[in-house]
């Protein structure tokens, strides 16, 4: 039987398949993938935008650079914590709103840059009011630069120690943590702040070369002076010091006695040795925190009374005003009134007692104030009071001479501040003033404390003689 072979068929040859046409939008979408995230840009974007809303005083490059950073760092800690506890619940704002993230950046940049062209006619517009040469295009360059390198650094900072706490593993890194804390708090904590009072206390006892011992009987420190040239610290050895010669000028610094009480003894015990008791008026001079009571204020003693008035300050506190204000505020207080208190009683006593005022600056003025219950016992007890750039809602203001710069930031500062616009009743417009903003007014008031007296005489914190011919009358 014969079998026939069928020729196999060939399979038909396939062709390549032909390649699929690319997806619209799939190089905006890779451009989308390696563009920052949502959270990052926006922290950047709003930390910096917040940095550059107006301020009360003119600001250098590098404090604005520090401000910008400090908000772009608090920022982006803030997006990552808002992005972790989103990431719980399975939330991812870059998925979600995808679409958003590569314009996001350039709109950002935009608003930036006009709020920074703002900026500078702001700061330009303040230092015309103040008298200080204009910013130019080096400004922004300046400050750019040195935002990112703090931001950096910053950021580096934390990723390290992100990295470091990864490795760790969650608990051994919260036990660490938790370690570093209470390592920091018992004994970095202290050993710093004991470090910072070696500091003040060296700067009180310095002794400035410009500066002779007076030789006057009028002054304390002199060689008749129950009160040593070097106790009167670095500030009372400036008061005594000063000109013009016809103040009695009694201080009693904080090493000039052993206590609170008997320094206010010796101050009364200056006052009589000097013949401050015999001029026509005293004033109770209620220094700042580091003891400063301002050249500019004796000054105007003088020419409001010719010359016949004494001038008596205390010193309690040798740190930096910011320092008292925020730790040592009831030294303040304390010390202005058993100052007060005993100068009263000495004039008390004669019968015909000179005429008795009261002047404080800033902390001092705070010291003062709360000597009196209210202003009806202000106006009781004093021929008149005189506050220089309080503190905001810090003084009695009915019947006492205020003096207060809009730019000065310590008249505006409170934690009120933060949803509250200040009380500026009473202020002397001295430059343009901010728009109050919730939060950012207190933000931008807070890092103009920092210059606040690096300001020209007559703003910031920065007060003239008016702070003595200003004074009131009986």
């Amino acid at each position: 039987m014969t079998t026939t072979t069928r020729p196999i068929a060939e399979s038909p040859r396939l062709d390549p398949p032909a390649p699929l046409p690319k997806r619209r939008g799939s190089a905006a979408i890779a451009a989308a993938r390696t563009a920052p995230r949502i959270g990052t840009t926006l922290a950047v974007g709003v930390g910096t935008l917040l940095s550059l809303a107006p301020g009360l005083l003119p600001r250098t490059p590098g404090a604005q650079a520090v401000l910008t950073a400090l908000l772009i760092c608090c920022a982006l800690g803030l997006a990552g914590a808002l992005r972790f506890l989103l990431g719980r619940w399975d939330f991812d704002v870059d998925r979600r709103f995808s679409r958003y993230r590569l314009p996001l950046p350039a709109v950002l940049g935009l608003a930036v840059t006009i709020a920074a062209w703002r900026a500078g006619h702001w700061q330009n517009d303040l230092r015309a009011a103040m008298g200080t040469p204009p910013i130019g295009p080096g400004y922004w360059l300046h400050c750019a630069l040195a935002t990112a390198l703090l931001t950096g650094v910053v950021v580096g900072i934390a990723k390290a120690l992100g990295w470091a706490l990864r490795k760790l593993g969650m608990l051994r890194g919260l036990v660490l943590g938790l370690v570093t804390a209470a390592v920091g708090y018992l004994v970095l904590t202290p050993a710093v702040v004991g470090w910072r009072q070696q500091v003040y206390a060296a700067a009180n006892v310095a002794m400035d070369p410009a500066l002779t011992q007076p030789v006057s009987h009028t002054r304390s420190g002199s060689a008749g002076s129950a009160v040593s040239w070097p106790s009167l610290g670095a500030q009372g050895r400036k008061f005594v010091s000063g000109t013009p010669e016809g103040p009695v000028r009694v201080y009693v610094g904080v090493d000039s006695a052993p206590d609170l009480d008997s320094r206010v003894a010796l101050a009364v015990r200056e006052l009589e040795r000097s013949g401050g008791l015999y001029r026509s008026n005293i004033v109770v001079a209620l220094p700042t925190g580091s003891g400063w009571i301002d050249a500019n204020a004796v000054t105007g003693f003088a020419e409001r009374f010719g010359g016949d008035v004494a001038v008596v300050g205390l010193q309690y506190s040798y740190a930096p005003s910011w320092v008292t204000f925020v730790f040592g505020r009831a030294d303040a207080v304390r010390a202005a009134r058993a100052l007060f208190d005993a100068v009263e009683r000495r004039l008390g006593a004669m019968a015909e007692p000179p005429r008795l005022f009261v002047y404080g600056q800033s902390l001092g003025a705070l010291g003062g104030s709360a000597i009196f219950a209210d202003g009806a016992e202000q106006d009781r007890r004093t021929c008149a009071a005189l506050w220089a750039g309080p503190p905001a809602g810090g003084v009695h203001r009915k019947g006492a001479t205020v003096l207060a710069n809009s730019s000065d930031p310590v008249v505006h500062w409170s934690p009120a501040l933060l949803w509250r616009a200040p009380d500026l009743t009473g202020v002397r417009v001295d430059a343009p003033v901010p728009r109050w903003l919730p939060v950012v007014s207190f933000l931008q008031t807070t890092a103009d404390l920092l210059a606040a007296l690096d300001a020209p005489p007559g703003h910031g914190h920065r007060y003239g003689t008016d702070q003595g011919t200003a004074l009131g009358s009986c």
